[in-house]
């Protein structure tokens, strides 16, 4: 064994008959336990922000109702000049708005990495209709609150994301018809006793900012304390945390959410009826009648059915697709 390790050999028990050894001038101290804050999701409000009402209310609509598709739909490939179609068309690829946490709806594949879902795969029939090529999409994913801005500042084509239809927003962009169908419903860690929205008196429940249903826990009979995040993924890390007592939005999220953490639970009674539609900029009518001609055909075909069946099918029965209703 050579000088040096013999050297550091001894440092090391010297150092270690020193560290655990007292002075008989100096009793033990007692431990003090360490401490340490949970952490949190980044942009957590806890309250919630309280979103500014309208300056005037809007017209009443009706929110499942969109403009009608062509009569005949173009070729892909062969968009008419002049419309977004033939924007998209030249730049060479879709630009859609859409989740990345959302599972089963808007995801990263563990495996693949690659974004994929039944909204992922609506947005790949877009991009078929257009260029012949279902991969002819970028995706953008986006908070819940970026969804209206987003449009209004086109920097997406549209946005895919549980965009409920709502006649305040079809002031600001323009809606598909409905696509699918859900209610708001609340997530609870199981046995927690908690029912119902008649159960949450002052306890905290997590939605996503810029969401109606951040609204409608505000807006609850029983004083709930909305706590809002960026997506709905970070409200079921605050209830595994036990920071939050409920997460409330639409059943379809609830669910895949639940699916992911056997620990809770979908509870409560529908509050609400949510009509999801693709939402794009109220300047491109012709885009909007476009895309409902593809909603048109997946409904007709059986895709719409193969798309449910393969994501959400795991929730139950696979319903009809929503009936379409057009404004003109």
């Amino acid at each position: 064994m050579n000088a040096r390790r013999l050297m550091i050999l001894g440092t090391a028990a010297l150092l270690l008959l020193t560290g655990c050894s007292t002075p008989e001038h100096q009793p033990p101290s007692e431990a003090t336990p360490a401490t340490a804050s949970v952490p949190r999701p980044l942009n957590v409000k806890d309250p919630a922000d309280v979103p500014s009402p309208p300056a005037s209310p809007p017209p009443a609509c009706d929110p499942r109702a969109s403009l009608r598709p062509p009569a005949t739909m173009p070729a892909p490939g062969r968009m008419p000049e002049g419309t977004a179609m033939a924007a998209i068309a030249k730049r060479g690829r879709l630009v859609v708005g859409i989740d990345q946490n959302a599972y089963l709806m808007g995801f990263r594949d563990p495996v693949t990495g690659e974004l994929t879902g039944f909204e992922v795969d609506l947005a790949r029939e877009i991009a078929k209709a257009i260029f012949d090529d279902p991969n002819a999409v970028q995706f953008r994913a986006i908070t819940t609150a970026d969804r209206i801005p987003v449009i209004q500042r086109r920097e997406v084509d549209m946005v895919i994301r549980t965009v409920t239809a709502t006649c305040e927003r079809m002031q600001l962009v323009a809606f598909s018809s409905e696509y699918l169908t859900s209610y708001q419903r609340l997530l609870v860690n199981r046995g927690s006793g908690i029912k119902s929205f008649d159960d949450l008196a002052g306890r905290k429940v997590c939605a996503t900012r810029g969401s109606t249903s951040i609204v409608k826990i505000q807006s609850a009979a029983s004083k709930p304390i909305a706590v809002s995040t960026d997506s709905t993924l970070d409200c079921l890390v605050l209830l595994q945390q036990g920071q939050i007592d409920a997460v409330s939005t639409i059943d379809v999220l609830l669910l895949a959410l639940a699916a992911q953490d056997p620990g809770t639970e979908v509870v409560g009674e529908p509050i609400t009826d949510e009509p999801s539609g693709v939402a794009m900029s109220l300047d491109t009518p012709e885009l909007v009648r476009f895309v409902n001609g593809v909603l048109a055909r997946i409904r007709a075909d059986g895709t719409w059915t193969s798309l449910y069946r393969r994501w959400l099918g795991r929730f139950g029965d696979v319903p009809p697709p929503p009936v379409a209703r057009y404004l003109d």
